[in-house]
């Protein structure tokens, strides 16, 4: 069922890039890198299939694969490879249904960003990818010792240029505003970055603080022995794993029982045995 569910939200995610790109990229024009990018600009320029381009040219990105990355790490680029060209072809004819117009470009590189976005995000997080330049970023980090951060630059950022320079500079800047937005939104989707924060509590009330998250919001806490650097005065740190949802309830609750207490918090990524630090309400 485990498994159902995986591959289920894959091709969900594969399905919203390809909503997004025959929406809202290729019909703009909106050269956002890849080989999706590279594949707008070959059927402006030669009026060559977007589809079949891609997935041509990600059946050899997977050979090559296959030799120089292995085996595990192909067949995690496997299912999207195949699945976006496909997804792509089968949902060529959306503009028949979805009609936009008199729309600016800047809503449309937003909506097309943020619903790809989404979708990237999906794949990442079950650790699969639409393939393409992603298995070139991944040979330049294992071969040439590159950084994924820099290969996706040069890489992904000549394909963007050179879009730049067929479809101009103004269809340029919007690609890349969709492009920092399928950056940001696939990260936050992929690592769940706001469902838990993390409560750092330094406090003189730790008794009442304690009770108040334990007692009255059925929060675990976890207790470390601390001292000041510049006092050298011993003090309880409680740390406070909670839902963003208890985000303002939690701050606000904190700073009634002791308004001097000192409080950090950061954003928490994967809070694994969740239900070890959030027990259920008797």
């Amino acid at each position: 069922m485990r498994h159902i569910k995986k591959y289920g939200i894959v091709i969900i995610g594969i399905f919203f890039v390809s909503i997004s790109y025959n929406l809202f990229f290729s019909p703009y024009q909106f050269d956002t890198g890849g080989v999706s990018g590279l594949a707008i600009v070959l059927h402006s320029l030669f009026m060559i299939s977007e589809s079949n381009f891609i997935l041509i040219a990600n059946i050899l990105l997977l050979i090559l694969s296959y030799f120089v990355l292995g085996k595990e790490l192909t067949k995690n680029s496997l299912l999207g490879s195949i699945l976006f060209p496909i997804f792509i072809k089968l949902t060529s004819n959306i503009n028949n249904w979805v009609v936009l117009k008199d729309i600016e470009l800047l809503i449309i590189a937003i909506i097309g960003g943020t619903l790809s976005g989404i979708g990237y995000g999906l794949l990442f997080k079950n650790n699969f990818t639409s393939g393409g330049t992603d298995i070139l970023n991944q040979i330049a980090e294992k071969k040439f010792k590159v950084p994924m951060s820099k290969s996706m630059i040069y890489i992904d950022g000549s394909i963007v240029l050179l879009g730049g320079f067929i479809f101009g500079i103004e269809k340029m800047i919007y690609s890349i505003i969709s492009l920092l937005l399928i950056s940001n939104l696939s990260n936050k989707t992929m690592l769940e970055i706001n469902k838990h924060k993390v409560f750092y509590i330094e406090t003189k009330k730790g008794n009442e603080v304690k009770k108040y998250l334990t007692q009255d919001l059925s929060y675990d806490v976890t207790i470390f022995e601390a001292k000041g650097g510049y006092s050298n005065n011993k003090t309880e740190l409680i740390l406070c794993s909670i839902k963003t949802s208890d985000y303002y309830k939690v701050s606000t609750g904190l700073k009634l029982i002791d308004p001097t207490s000192f409080i950090t918090i950061t954003e928490n990524y994967e809070a694994l045995n969740e239900n070890q630090m959030v027990p259920k309400t008797k």
